[in-house]
């Protein structure tokens, strides 16, 4: 499959988005321009693409075991998050809080505040794993719903996720997960989790849908209202070719899934060695990461200067999280993790995917030298 990025430009941002698969892309654009009818109409025009939501939907169904019926469409992360958590007060009408990893995406904590819950941090450490026994006391003084992301957004550390839900059945309580960041990048055991969501773009399929897969089959979970889509649970015309492209890339980047990491895996092994080499902390070293994520801390100071410079030759990184990154705060997680605001105002992440090439790699690390060196430099004096 041919990149969509062109020779001046490596990304190291696939966390944030990836880029799309243009042929896949292309090929349900030139459908959409033929049938570009609205779903939600009466002629066969618009059943016909009614019908291909369907056939997505039984595509997510035959993928993960789940229920028909409680696949939901909408067109952000952001937005599927919002109606996980409010299945949430809709099932615990009294309920004050909910137990939560500290490394959730800002849009699981605004939905969680929107909707009026506390969140109750679960304990971590410099592994950027959840402490699964601080989780036990906490369902075991006062059971409620766990909220955990299954990898990191910032520093690709995957979650006991296995562990989480063993406790939450135990308990008798529901475990939600986003798996932005796990969906077509690991094997993924969809029947651990109550509830999850996904999005499109994080796989290449680009922007505009996105998936919440709700706890039961509940006519009152809806994040909009004014109109009947998507089983009541959604009001809001869907968007069939962002819908069908997320249908055609998922199979495709499962199909390449082993190959692609044995790739990836060896592309993190040449960054962080080098990358160690300058000085940079490479965060949650030792614990079970994403393939294609390295989070550190740079051994300089200047990091806005940094990311310039690596910019300068066309070289895409970036400081975490995308939706935080513009406002440069110090990460939460880090600070969670028991790294001090200095230390997390130092950091950058790489991440790499389907299109990332050795030698993108290999003027990224080359770069990377030249930029730490000159201002290591003009730092000491």
């Amino acid at each position: 499959m041919k990149s969509p990025l062109t020779n001046d430009i490596k990304y190291f941002d696939y966390n944030a988005t990836h880029p799309p698969f243009a042929e896949i892309l292309e090929s349900c654009l030139a459908s959409y321009l033929k049938e570009f009818y609205n779903p939600s109409g009466i002629t066969r025009y618009s059943l016909k693409n009614q019908g291909k939501i369907e056939l997505t939907r039984k595509y997510l169904v035959t993928l993960t075991n789940g229920n028909e019926k409680q696949f939901v469409f909408s067109a952000t992360g952001t937005e599927s998050n919002y109606l996980l958590v409010q299945s949430l007060r809709v099932l615990f009408p009294q309920l004050d809080s909910v137990i939560v990893s500290p490394f959730e995406h800002s849009s699981m904590y605004a939905a969680l505040e929107s909707y009026g819950f506390s969140a109750d941090l679960i304990e971590t450490d410099k592994s950027g794993i959840v402490h699964i026994q601080n989780l036990e006391q906490k369902l075991k003084e006062n059971p409620r719903p766990v909220i955990c992301l299954y990898a990191g957004n910032e520093t690709g550390v995957i979650q006991p996720a296995e562990e989480i839900s063993k406790l939450t059945k135990h308990y008798g309580q529901l475990f939600y997960s986003d798996l932005m960041q796990g969906f077509c990048k690991v094997d993924l055991s969809f029947s651990l989790f109550d509830g999850y969501t996904f999005s499109g773009h994080k796989i290449g399929a680009g922007m505009g849908a996105a998936v919440t897969y709700l706890p039961n089959i509940n006519p009152n979970f809806r994040v909009f209202g004014g109109g009947n889509q998507e089983n009541d649970h959604r009001a809001g015309t869907e968007n069939t070719f962002a819908i069908e492209c997320l249908n055609k890339v998922s199979k495709f980047q499962l199909e390449h899934l082993e190959e692609k990491n044995k790739k990836l895996l060896s592309f993190q092994s040449m960054i962080e060695t080098s990358l160690e080499e300058m000085g940079c902390i490479i965060i949650a070293k030792n614990s079970k990461r994403l393939p294609n994520t390295t989070f550190l801390i740079l051994p300089i100071q200047a990091v806005d200067f940094f990311l310039l410079g690596m910019e300068e030759k066309g070289i895409l990184v970036s400081t975490g999280s995308s939706c935080k990154s513009r406002a440069r705060e110090a990460s939460k997680s880090l600070l969670h993790m028991g790294y001090t605001e200095e230390e997390a105002l130092r950091c950058i992440r790489i991440s790499t995917g389907y299109f990332t090439t050795k030698e993108e790699v290999e003027q990224l690390l080359l770069r990377a030298k030249e930029l730490i060196q000159k201002f290591q430099s003009i730092e000491e004096i």
